[in-house]
């Protein structure tokens, strides 16, 4: 008698899981990613949650809202970073460092860190129509570093003995011109903006003749 062989019955692979914290850390880099290419009002939970595969339910209960992710993926590095910057900037030695040298370290890690948050720049010009919801997404903190910012401004003027009667004032209006670069980038060179270092070297003299040539 023959025997009629069987096919086999497939056998069941379990759906692969990602690993501990993956989907969270995929949310953030996909949030990074949109959030530093558009404002904070053009980018959607939905379209973030989308492109890192992940549900956009996770995406609430990791971080409980838009502003909340936001804060986490673009304004925590950002303040990270300028408290990081505020204690290199400790360690620099006046008398061993000139005004080029000083300028060229404040203006060009500034310069580079807001590139690569330019979409925190632009969410900023609209801060005032987005209400509460910005002061969720920590709009203190960044006021904060913009602070620690002109403060460090301040003392790079005052260690070379340089003086204004609102040194405040002055401060920030350096660190509002090398906002102002980046944020009008494009708007200004189109698809050929001049290379970072051309960009960095005109705002190092913008800065030093502008301080260095003041009455008061």
């Amino acid at each position: 008698m023959n025997t009629v062989a069987l096919p086999e019955t497939p056998t069941a692979t379990p759906a692969s899981r990602r690993p501990r914290g993956e989907a969270r850390r995929l949310l953030l880099a996909e949030a990074q990613n949109r959030f530093s290419r558009k404002d904070y009002r053009s980018t959607t939970t939905r379209e973030i949650a989308d492109a890192a595969g992940v549900t956009e339910h996770l995406l609430f209960r990791y971080f409980g809202s838009k502003a909340g992710l936001f804060r986490e993926a673009i304004v925590l590095p950002f303040t990270d970073f300028v408290d990081g910057f505020a204690r290199s900037w400790q360690t620099l030695r006046p008398e061993d460092t000139d005004e080029q040298t000083l300028a060229r370290h404040f203006v060009g890690q500034l310069y580079d860190v807001l590139a690569e948050h330019r979409g925190l720049l632009l969410t900023l010009v609209a801060a005032e129509d987005l209400g509460d919801e910005m002061e969720s997404a920590g709009l203190a903190d960044i006021r904060a570093a913009f602070a620690t910012l002109g403060r460090i401004s301040t003392e790079g003027m005052q260690l070379r003995g340089l003086t204004s009667d609102q040194p405040d004032l002055a401060a920030h209006s350096t660190v509002a011109m090398i906002v102002g670069m980046v944020a009008l980038r494009s708007t200004l060179f189109g698809d050929a903006p001049p290379a970072r270092d051309a960009i960095v070297d005109e705002l190092v003299q913008a800065t030093l003749h502008g301080f260095l040539h003041r009455t008061t």
